[in-house]
């Protein structure tokens, strides 16, 4: 069946938000901006996302408007009620949450917890705080190797952490630990994810190992990932997609563990014979910089990613459409280490795609779902489509 295009990829700038939405005040994100403060704390070199319409998204210090972007511009609001990566990048999909998954900024209730240690059987559980993944082993490894207690933690995101090491806690016995922890955060305490967090090494030389494994809440089946897949489509997830979705409606993961892996596999991804959705994650923007609040490293990390931009576009074929949007914001340069209710940018690409098109501000991230449904002649619930606005006469 023609379609307007053959294939889609939608890229994912975790964290990257442009501006503080309305509503921004309740969440206690007043005056946060990513990409703003960013683009403020010095001058960056974006001539690809430049050239492509960030700067006619709203004004950002050193990136100007164009006259005759190469892409189409806006923003999207969240609907959703939250501000993790699970919320975000549902709501892509067509699923407005009204409900917030619950974040723990001090740590999880008691209750909680001695349900885990005895549904479990551990000898108890360290430290039960949001923290970093690798400086909380750093301080609680050697306490954990010597005790076997499980390291537990949390972070801006609805996720509930265990991270043992590999030769104290197996792996299968710490995939089982998750597994009873999924099967225990329900209703009040439902979480987004359950996430295996192994480590090796000796003191003072802790490493996380790549043996993660993540127990992500099943995303209702009338998502875009499903329809497409259902409808014989391709979905082709990288990097941390997949868990997200708890890989319903994925017909293809690509491993990646950082930006730059994640670029390598979209490139890859768009170099394969495929039809439907290529669905890419750059996840370094969020963790490593965002909740870090370094600025510097974010602003590299942009940098980077538009220095790549050409490689990307290369690889497209005349019939692809591409977008670049966030899930949130998590601005580097604002008090605390949780995300920032933003907007999300949204830039949209193709060689056979109408330039210049203002999208103006969407009221929803599922606008992006039920545009890549309606490509393929699907319907989608939820969000408003802007394809037509894409499509040269």
């Amino acid at each position: 069946m023609e379609t307007p295009f053959n294939r889609i990829t939608l890229i994912v700038l975790d964290g990257a938000g442009i501006g503080a939405m309305p509503d921004a005040p309740a969440w206690g994100d007043a005056g946060s901006d990513t990409f703003g403060h960013i683009c403020e704390s010095r001058q960056l070199n974006l001539p690809n996302l430049q050239g492509l319409g960030l700067g006619n998204i709203r004004p950002l210090a050193g990136v100007p408007a164009i006259a005759d972007p190469r892409g189409g511009f806006g923003k999207c609001a969240l609907k959703s009620n939250g501000k993790d990566t699970t919320t975000g990048h549902w709501e892509m999909a067509g699923i407005i949450l009204e409900r917030a998954f619950p974040t723990y900024p001090k740590g999880f209730p008691q209750q909680v917890i001695d349900q885990f240690i005895d549904k479990t059987s551990v000898p108890g559980i360290l430290g039960n705080i949001p923290a970093s993944g690798t400086e909380i082993i750093k301080d609680l490894g050697d306490e954990h190797v010597r005790t076997g207690k499980p390291i537990v933690y949390t972070s801006a995101d609805s996720v509930f952490q265990i991270a043992a090491h590999e030769e104290v806690i197996h792996l299968d016995r710490l995939y089982e630990i998750c597994e009873i922890a999924r099967g225990m955060l329900r209703g009040e305490h439902e979480v987004g994810r359950v996430i295996a967090r192994p480590f090796l090494g000796q003191p003072g030389a802790f490493y996380r190992t790549e043996n993660r494994h993540d127990y992500a809440v099943p995303p209702p089946r009338e998502n875009l990932l499903p329809l497409l897949s259902d409808n014989g489509l391709d979905v082709v997830s990288i990097g941390k997609i997949a868990s997200i979705y708890d890989s319903e409606g994925v017909t293809q993961d690509l491993t990646a563990k950082n930006n730059e892996q994640s670029i390598n596999q979209t490139i890859k991804a768009l170099n394969d014979n495929t039809r439907g959705l290529i669905f890419s994650n750059l996840v370094d923007f969020d963790m490593l910089y965002g909740h870090r609040r370094d600025t510097e490293g974010y602003a590299r990390a942009l940098e980077h990613f538009d220095a790549r931009w050409p490689e990307i576009e290369n690889a497209m074929n005349e019939g692809d459409l591409l977008m670049i949007t966030a899930d949130h914001g998590n601005d580097p340069t604002y008090p605390g280490t949780d995300h920032t209710r933003e907007y999300a940018p949204l830039i949209v690409y193709g060689k056979q795609a109408r330039p210049a098109v203002n999208l103006g501000t969407r009221e929803s991230l599922a606008d992006i779902g039920r545009t890549i449904a309606e490509n393929f002649r699907l319907n989608l619930a939820a969000g408003d489509s802007f394809l037509s606005e894409l499509l040269i006469a």
